[in-house]
């Protein structure tokens, strides 16, 4: 495994920086396809969780637009992806499910992080998938892949099948009402 000579960076702790008006919510889609279904329910996720914390939200990290640079020598939009997940607050990783897993892509991204190189992120798993029979994908698979890279992974994951995304504002908002207590108190601690 290579790990990335990235040195990661932790968003401030002190009381002023803490303070939920300078939250900030990233989503990263680890879906090999630009422009998915993916894409719109971390980007819906991530609107509804700078909303319930009062954040704000940053440019969306699109796994799939830097896939040709990922294993190159010189890397410098997937370093600054890199450098971009670590300092965000909130961060909803989102994956389709394939082989009853994440994808291979967003793998080989955090596969670049050294050990607690998500430390101080709050990270919320989200997975698309075409049955019901694959929603603890995120439970099983992405939570430990993010723990174990330092992240505080306060809530279960979201897990969508594609019949939800038709109601996927309905469905994020009742997801955001029940974990929210748990992103309210992780946040502050972040």
């Amino acid at each position: 495994m290579t790990t990335s000579a990235v040195t990661p960076t932790t968003p401030a702790t002190d009381a002023s920086s803490a303070s939920r008006s300078r939250l900030h919510v990233l989503a990263v889609v680890g879906n090999p396809r630009p422009g998915s279904r993916t894409r719109v329910a971390a980007e819906s996720l991530s609107r509804a969780i700078a909303q319930r914390l009062g954040g704000g939200l940053t440019p969306t990290v699109e796994l799939a637009n830097l896939a040709p640079e990922l294993f190159t020598p010189t890397r410098p939009a997937v370093d600054d992806a890199l450098r971009r997940l670590a300092s965000a607050h909130v961060a909803v990783v989102a994956t389709p499910v394939y082989k009853a897993s994440y994808t291979g892509l967003l793998k080989a991204f955090l596969d670049l992080y050294g050990p607690d190189g998500l430390r101080g992120v709050v990270a919320v798993p989200l997975v698309v998938s075409g049955s019901p029979a694959h929603s603890l994908a995120g439970e099983v698979h992405l939570r430990p892949l993010l723990v174990e890279l330092g992240a505080s992974v306060p809530t279960r994951a979201l897990a969508l099948t594609e019949a939800q995304l038709a109601d996927l504002d309905e469905v994020v908002a009742t997801w955001v009402d029940a974990h929210g207590p748990l992103l309210d108190a992780a946040a502050v601690r972040a």
